[in-house]
């Protein structure tokens, strides 16, 4: 049975009341009134430097608000400490380097370190965690391999394998599947579509194909310019009107067949 919630407030998990941010004097997001809520597939969508790198570090507690306000599960989210945050959301960056030689598995381990206590060895639970996670993201024949040896999209798998073994109630992905091929890419999203239905996980992924964000995501989240241009179901969403002023291109907008889901035909002169 699916664990998709419906919005109340007893599902309310981020709430953003006129928040923004700037780097020194530059504005980067301008009072943002947002409601995010459990069991759902949001997609952040914008064009290049409309904020959503930085809307997802807020979420993550990485950065502070200039001004307005962050809540998680009605608590401000300064008074999280980092562990709590650690047991509660994972990040999945665009961009991961590691430059020691560590072996793959302990690069998946360390997503479970927030729930080991201090000085504890992992127990069983972590590392089937493990385990189950690289099987996931089908890296089990590198996990012996040291991750500076790894390929940039093979990287990528391990990175998010070691966000699913944190086992959290939020993963944030900023543009995850960006230095992957289209089977890994379409694998991943569709594990992650299967946990937020099956499981009520919560998912915020900036999400630079448009196509892919209306296959998979329930909500969208358009940012232009720092504000909110749009919010809604991805049927709501894409239209030819965001397509033209939120990112300068022409296309049409067709139903998908089987899903009902927008699917768009870009026009190319």
């Amino acid at each position: 049975m699916s664990k998709a919630v419906k919005n109340s407030k007893d599902t309310l998990l981020f709430q953003l009341t006129k928040l923004s941010f700037a780097y020194r004097n530059s504005k980067v997001l301008d009072e943002i009134d947002l409601e995010l809520h459990r069991g759902k597939f949001y997609g952040l969508i914008g064009g290049n430097g409309s904020g959503k790198s930085t809307l997802l570090e807020l979420f993550m507690g990485i950065l502070a608000p200039c001004s307005g306000s962050i809540t998680y599960q009605h608590k401000a989210l300064a008074e999280y400490s980092r562990q709590e945050l650690a047991t509660r959301l994972a990040l999945v960056p665009q961009h991961f380097s590691m430059d020691f030689e560590y072996r793959v598995r302990d690069v998946v381990l360390m997503g479970r370190h927030p729930h080991i206590p201090r000085f504890a060895s992992p127990a069983q639970h972590d590392r089937l965690a493990v385990q189950q996670a690289m099987e996931t993201m089908d890296i089990i024949h590198l996990q012996n391999r040291p991750v500076i040896a790894l390929s940039g999209g093979e990287l990528q798998r391990v990175v998010m394998a070691r966000a699913l073994a944190q086992e959290t109630e939020v993963l944030i992905l900023d543009e995850a599947t960006s230095n992957l091929d289209i089977q890994h890419t379409i694998a991943i999203m569709q594990v992650i579509r299967k946990r937020v239905t099956e499981k009520g996980l919560t998912v915020i992924a900036a999400i630079h194909d448009l196509n892919l964000a209306a296959a998979f995501c329930d909500d969208c989240l358009v940012l232009k310019d720092g504000q909110v241009f749009a919010n809604g179901t991805v049927n709501e969403i894409f239209t030819t009107d965001l397509l033209e002023t939120v990112f300068a291109v022409n296309g049409t907008i067709e139903q998908a067949p089987g899903t009902g889901h927008p699917q768009i035909q870009y026009k190319y002169q």
